[in-house]
């Protein structure tokens, strides 16, 4: 986490980490940037994120329980789901299937 970046700035280095074929949530990514509280933050940080460059894979991130709430915002229908289906992540009824599989935890796989 770079402080003198904003608080999407520092979402978007999150995302980026996020391995090809693994998925994180906004809650975990709000709270290993300290900002437990602030999952819904994270979400708007990905509904901005398709114009970053860098790219930000913001198909990655989902909600808790493992819904592709954010499916919308990726223009054509579905295109959140083929691109973690391209990277091997099954999904059904915009639910990530073995969700605790997938899951990395920045928390963990960052070790602060």
């Amino acid at each position: 986490m770079r402080s003198n970046f904003t608080f999407a700035e520092n979402v978007y280095d999150v995302v980026r980490l996020i391995p090809f074929g693994r998925v994180s949530t906004y809650g975990a990514i709000a709270s290993y940037l300290g900002a437990k509280k602030s999952a819904r933050l994270v979400g708007y940080a990905m509904n901005n994120s398709h114009q970053i460059i860098p790219v930000v894979p913001a198909h990655r991130v989902v909600n808790r329980n493992g819904l592709l709430t954010g499916k919308h915002f990726f223009g054509a229908e579905n295109e959140m789901q083929r691109r973690l289906e391209l990277e091997g992540i099954e999904v059904k009824n915009d639910c990530i299937q073995q969700f605790k599989k997938v899951f990395w935890d920045p928390t963990i796989e960052c070790a602060l």
